[in-house]
């Protein structure tokens, strides 16, 4: 496959060159890579779409060719659907939070007479005389 392309930004990609066509083998099957892409720099990766591709390398450029010239995007991540690891459904319970959290309470601490005394204390009204106490 010959890395020269029309478009400047695939040939800095720098994938092997080679001039030898890429082979599909009778039953053979390309992974499926899933696209993730990133609309600005600092943003978070949003899942887009697959591509299938013989390797990672074309994976990135057919991603490159589909995703990123829909919206507005600043980079792109591919990744084998294989290679993506998840819990069981059976497993749901392995997340399960204790919701009795009484250790996050302050209510061994027993400061509320103080705070209601110095709020009370800001709203006292004004001497006559114009002083202040």
């Amino acid at each position: 496959m010959s890395n020269q392309s029309y478009d400047p930004r695939v040939n800095r990609l720098k994938l092997g060159s080679t001039d030898d066509p890429i082979k599909v083998e009778e039953g053979e099957n390309w992974n499926i890579y899933e696209v993730f892409h990133q609309e600005k720099r600092g943003a978070h990766h949003e899942h887009v779409g697959c591509v299938h591709a013989p390797d990672p390398q074309l994976a990135l450029v057919f991603a490159k060719e589909q995703f990123g010239r829909r919206k507005k995007c600043v980079n792109l991540w591919v990744v084998r659907s294989a290679d993506i690891l998840a819990f069981d459904l059976e497993d749901e319970d392995m997340f399960a939070n204790n919701m009795e959290k009484t250790y996050r309470d302050a209510s061994g601490f027993k400061v509320m007479e103080k705070i209601n005394k110095f709020k009370g204390a800001g709203k006292q009204p004004p001497a006559k005389d114009g002083k202040e106490k």
